[in-house]
C-alpha cells in the first residue's frame, strides 16, 4: 500500500531539447546533469549529507566532491593519484563549500570546452606524456560519469530527507 506521507519534492526538470548539432546536444545533456546533481546536494542537511548510506561508504557530499575531481582531471588536465580518496570530503568542508567548488570546476571546464570547435580533436591538457581523449569521447564519458552518480545522488538524497525530483 502506498504511503500517504508527503515528501519534499523538487520540480522535475525534463532533459534539454538542444539544437541539432552534436556538440550542442552533448554539452546540453552534460550541463543538465551537472545542474541536477549540484541541486541534489545543495541544501542537504549535515551530518546526513556525509553519512555512508550503503556498505561501500558512498555518501551524497562525497559524490559531488568526486565529480569535482573528475571535471578537473578530464577538462583541466589535473592529475589525481588516489581516485578513491576523492569520494570523501574533508570534515571542514560544508555543503556550500563543495557545491561552490564543483560549480567553479564546471565553469572552468566549460571555458576549455568553449574553445574546442572540433569534437574529434583531443581535449587540451597540460599533462605532458599522456594521450588526451577526443572532445567527443570526453563529453560522452562525462555524461556517463555524471549521470551515474546523479542516479546515486537521487537515492541518497531521498534516504536523507525524502527530497525527490531533478
Amino acid at each position: 500500500m502506498p504511503s500517504t506521507t508527503r515528501r519534499a519534492r523538487r520540480g522535475d526538470t525534463p532533459p534539454p531539447r538542444t539544437g541539432g548539432d552534436e556538440a550542442g546536444t552533448l554539452r546540453g545533456f552534460l550541463d543538465y546533469l551537472r545542474t541536477s546533481i549540484a541541486a541534489k546536494v545543495e541544501g542537504a542537511p549535515e551530518p546526513q549529507v556525509r553519512a555512508a548510506a550503503v556498505p561501500s561508504g558512498t555518501n551524497l557530499l562525497g559524490l559531488l566532491h568526486h565529480l569535482t575531481f573528475v571535471e578537473r582531471s578530464m577538462f583541466l588536465g589535473e592529475d589525481v593519484t588516489d581516485w578513491q580518496a576523492t569520494f570523501q570530503a574533508a570534515p571542514t568542508d560544508g555543503v556550500a563549500d563543495i557545491v561552490a567548488r564543483y560549480r567553479e570546476a564546471v565553469e572552468r571546464a566549460n571555458e576549455v570546452l568553449d574553445g574546442c570547435t572540433d569534437l574529434g580533436a583531443p581535449v587540451p591538457r597540460r599533462r605532458p606524456g599522456r594521450t588526451a581523449p577526443s572532445v567527443r569521447w570526453a563529453l560522452t564519458h562525462m555524461i556517463e560519469e555524471t549521470g551515474r552518480h546523479a542516479g546515486h545522488a537521487d537515492i541518497l538524497r531521498e534516504q536523507i530527507d525524502g527530497a525527490t525530483g531533478r
